[in-house]
């Protein structure tokens, strides 16, 4: 869960106003992060906002902002290069520094990749760099137009078509970009670094990512992207370099060192156990291996990090209730489109419920309801609906159920 975005600009390296967005996870930030977008992008690209959602759910805040000439920012992008990007990228760090909060992580993609490569032995601070889609050398972008280069260099400028939009390129530019050892700064990087990059890249091929992993010391780790475009324009794939990013990164910066390990996963069993993170924060790891985090929201002093406990039990009714209507229409041959079902927990008085055993004091009551969409026969329809109610979670609930429970020495 994060805050609303906050939205500002800051004074860059050469005196233009930037436009910044600094989004936050609702409880406190156990670190920052620093995002620069790709060549001719913004800020607001899907991928951006798909990793600043994964990094808040995991604690960490993350600014990012748009570069000269860019989105909302001012200034003209003819006159920027390489090096004005490096710069403004310290001048965002320098202002998080201002805010207390200087950026422990640095992500960049395509072009911006690059950048954050060059800039982190400026920014003291930096712990970790995540490069989706770099290239290992910023000559590489005068690949996207190319066939502009000759009337570049014969009268100091021309205006190209980058992603169905004009740009002026000027002869600085490619000089600039062609005057940047990036090896020698990868080889000297000494922070962790994690290299996301697509095999089926068509703008900035594979080839990239190997050239840095190798001039690269470690701590160094590759991820593929499978069949990702260069821009991560379909939702799964930002979503999963989003996620490898944001598991990638907690692990060197903020108290990642205070927390504890999650605990093992058993076959057959779910194991719930402490962070060492938040006053309620706790693993949940299923038997299968899946982990994730149960909390209490921050107006019960939790740091909202997961869903709570009454959440769960709700998930774990309306999933069975879900997959049960799925599995019935499958086998019965009907045309369900979707099944979907909103579930809510609240305590009565047994006094005022008709239908309970219990006849003082308070009873819990969930409430569900289930929508049912398709080519369907009113029939059909209630059959499903009756299906839902013999789920085998919701048996469990509403039989007798036993707990017993050990003490471990």
């Amino acid at each position: 869960m994060s805050q609303p975005p906050s939205r500002f600009t800051f004074t860059g390296a050469h005196g233009t106003e930037l436009a910044a967005r600094l989004d936050l996870p609702r409880a406190k930030p156990r670190a920052y992060a620093l995002f620069a977008h790709c060549f001719t992008c913004t800020k607001d690209i899907f991928a951006a906002n798909s990793i600043a959602e994964s990094l808040n759910r995991r604690g960490i805040g993350v600014l990012r902002f748009d570069f000269t000439g860019l989105g909302a920012s001012e200034g003209e992008f003819a006159n920027t290069n390489f090096t004005s990007n490096i710069d403004d990228l310290v001048a965002g760090a320098n202002h998080m520094r201002e805010m207390n909060m200087a950026p422990q992580i640095l992500i960049g993609h395509s072009l911006g990749g690059a950048a954050v490569l060059a800039a982190a032995g400026h920014i003291a601070e930096v712990k970790a760099v995540a490069t989706i889609g770099a290239p290992s050398d910023p000559a590489h972008v005068a690949n996207v137009f190319e066939g502009a280069l000759e009337e570049i260099e014969e009268k100091g400028q021309a205006e190209v078509l980058l992603a169905g939009r004009p740009f002026v390129i000027q002869k600085q530019f490619v000089h600039d970009i062609g005057g940047h050892n990036l090896k020698q700064a990868i080889g000297k990087l000494n922070r962790a670094l994690l290299i996301l990059h697509s095999p089926l890249d068509e703008i900035v091929g594979i080839e990239n990512a190997s050239e840095i992993f190798l001039a690269a010391k470690h701590p160094k780790s590759f991820v593929s992207l499978d069949n990702a475009d260069h821009l991560l324009s379909k939702k799964s794939d930002a979503h999963y370099a989003a996620e490898m990013i944001a598991v990638w990164a907690t692990r060197f910066v903020g108290d990642a060192e205070a927390a504890l390990a999650a605990p093992e996963s058993v076959e057959g069993s779910v194991v719930v156990a402490e962070t060492g993170t938040g006053k309620y924060t706790n693993y949940v790891v299923t038997g299968s291996g899946h982990v994730f985090n149960a909390d209490e929201p921050i107006s019960m002093g939790g740091d909202d990090s997961g869903p709570t406990p009454y959440d769960l039990l709700l998930a774990a009714l309306g999933s069975c209730k879900s997959m049960t209507m799925r599995m019935y229409a499958a086998r019965k041959g009907f045309d369900l489109a979707r099944a979907e079902v909103r579930l809510t927990h609240d305590k009565i008085h047994a006094k005022d419920c008709e239908e309970c055993e219990t006849q003082s004091g308070k009873v819990d009551l969930i409430s569900t309801e289930i929508s049912i969409s398709g080519e369907l026969s009113e029939e059909e329809r209630q059959r499903i609906f009756e299906i839902a109610e013999r789920c085998p979670v919701h048996r469990t609930i509403t039989n007798e159920v036993i707990i017993r429970a050990q003490l471990k020495d």
